[in-house]
């Protein structure tokens, strides 16, 4: 099966399907400390990287949705990514059943509406073409990604432990009325 992964321009951004030519830069943000210091708090090695970049290649060809790279406009570089994916992470019922959203950027480009931007357009994508309920989680402290998704329409479903810590799982019921 193939499929095409769709491009999505804002005036900022543009959303694209990650390329082979994005790995290097990929591995390079996993690996850094201000990157994952909320999203399991450790440095990715390059191998952990090969693995989720080819299993969000993956995901796209299987479920006809997943994460995109983040381009700035004007910059070459990869500076993130987003989207949706199944996690399948065993945290019940309430939450593995459904794409769990994601969003993340190298620290240079935080702070500045950027990754809301990029959250934003996945979601609006999602809502048109896919249109499911979708989950999330957050460490308590991510004060930044909490104002991202409160923004998307994402509530506080409850809290779970996951690798030692403490998350908040989130949920939003779908496309907005």
């Amino acid at each position: 099966m193939s499929r095409t992964i769709p491009t999505i321009n804002t005036p900022s951004l543009t959303l694209r399907g990650m390329r082979t030519e994005d790995f290097k830069r990929f591995a390079e943000i996993w690996a850094m400390p201000d990157v994952v210091t909320h999203i399991g708090g450790k440095p990715w090695p390059r191998a952990r990287s090969w693995d989720a970049f080819l299993r969000n290649a993956g995901h796209w060809q299987i479920t006809g949705f997943g994460q995109w790279a983040i381009q700035i406009h004007g910059s070459g570089d990869m500076a993130g990514q987003a989207g949706f994916f199944y996690g399948s992470r065993g945290l019940g019922d309430d939450f593995d059943p459904y794409p769990e959203a994601g969003w993340l950027l190298a620290p240079q480009y935080q702070g500045n509406g950027l990754g809301r931007d990029a959250a934003g357009a996945a979601h609006d994508w999602f809502d048109r073409v896919v249109a499911l309920r979708s989950v999330c989680m957050i460490t308590p402290d991510n004060a930044a990604s909490m104002r991202v998704a409160e923004t998307l329409g994402y509530t506080p479903l409850r809290d779970a432990e996951v690798d030692g810590e403490t998350v908040t799982l989130m949920t939003r019921k779908g496309p907005p009325t």
